[in-house]
């Protein structure tokens, strides 16, 4: 009972912030015999179908048996990408005595400082987008990511590239714990495989200064840009602007470019755009296959990368929490590294001890006839 008035307190608490709220996967019947994980995610603003990854995995788990004879369920609470409000659902969710865990947030700017409020809580947070290497820098327990930081992303990226033959590159990046975390990973491992970079720019939608620009890069021989900026965030108005001033130079990035859309959203073909993801649903064995045909059979379409992050992140806290202590939420965190290497849809997963995901997730891809192709590498 005593737990039942808490979650009802918290649950308040998130309305009162103007927040929606609603559960996901629980039974009607009796919540409070529930094990429950709060989700927090712009989840009405973005058709990546996240959610969608969520439902199968509670589905799946729930029709198993649960977790430790108990159904599982999700609280999701939508952060709408500003920061106010994520604040505010970590608060809250840390508040709750009912919540054993978070997944969440989609943004590194969220992700950052809400971090601090569940570590301080005892309460794990389990990022499946959050890529900035500041996430993981300050120590936490509780903080975890179930998909490669910036640093490996980066990584796999400039090795790539290098063996593709690129000596000059430029930076666009945005001044945000997403961009410059991109961004300076980028640069040094383009150092390391004697990529030299020229110029580091940020843009502001003025084609005068774009032009000058794309003049001094020729006459430095650029032969790449590599995008530090989300495609939301203003990037994808750069492939418009880009290809006005007769920039033809191959464009990389990061996992936040990770969408077919955009050449829809943009009205300028994305052919030959290279991004460095989490995610191939190509990948051989049975995991990752039998996912991929539950998730077409169930929602008609093929699922996203984020789909597959969502679908990991509720199996690999399920499969802690069944070893864990589920009076002591705290506990968690020590249950998801002793999991050791893990395979989930997306690959074989491996925390360290900062919380980083350390298995081999990255996924490098180029998008050819208007379709990804993944690449070995």
């Amino acid at each position: 009972m005593l737990k039942s008035r808490a979650i009802k307190k918290s649950l308040a608490m998130i309305l009162v912030f103007g927040l929606s709220l609603w559960p996901l996967g629980c039974t009607q019947a009796n919540p409070s015999e529930e094990i429950l994980i709060g989700v927090a995610w712009p989840f009405a603003s973005l058709d990546d179908l996240f959610a969608e990854g969520l439902e199968l995995a509670v589905q799946e788990i729930n029709e198993q048996g649960g977790v430790q004879g108990r159904k599982l369920g999700l609280v999701k609470a939508d952060d709408e990408a500003e920061l106010e409000k994520g604040l505010a659902i970590a608060q809250a969710f840390a508040d709750n005595e009912g919540i054993q865990a978070v997944i969440g947030h989609r943004n590194s700017f969220i992700s950052i400082p809400a971090a601090s409020i569940y570590d301080q809580a005892g309460l794990v947070m389990l990022s499946p987008a959050s890529t900035s290497p500041d996430l993981t820098d300050h120590g936490y327990v509780h903080v975890f990511r179930n998909v490669p930081s910036d640093q490996e992303i980066a990584r796999q990226l400039a090795v790539y590239l290098a063996e593709q033959g690129h000596e000059r590159m430029v930076i666009y990046y945005t001044d945000d714990s997403y961009g410059n975390g991109l961004a300076n990973a980028f640069e040094d491992y383009a150092r390391v495989q004697g990529i030299t970079i020229v110029d580091r720019f940020n843009y502001y939608g003025n084609l005068k200064d774009l032009e000058r620009l794309h003049d001094k890069w020729q006459a430095f021989g650029m032969d790449g840009i590599f995008v530090a900026k989300t495609a939301t965030g203003g990037g994808a108005q750069f492939l418009v602007d880009a290809k006005t001033v007769g920039i033809e130079v191959p464009l990389i990035a990061g996992n936040s470019w990770d969408a077919l859309s955009l050449t829809e959203d943009t009205g300028v073909t994305t052919e030959g755009l290279l991004v460095g993801s989490f995610f191939n649903p190509q990948r051989p064995g049975s995991r990752t296959q039998d996912f991929v045909e539950a998730f077409q059979r169930e929602y008609q379409q093929p699922p996203t990368s984020y789909a597959a992050a969502g679908y990991d992140a509720v199996t690999l806290l399920a499969a802690a929490l069944e070893k864990s202590d589920l009076t002591h939420p705290a506990t968690l965190a020590q249950e998801l590294r002793d999991l050791g290497p893990w395979e989930g849809v997306m690959g074989m997963h491996r925390f360290d001890g900062r919380g980083d995901d350390i298995g081999d997730l990255v996924v490098l891809k180029k998008i050819r006839d208007g379709q990804f192709e993944y690449l070995g590498h």
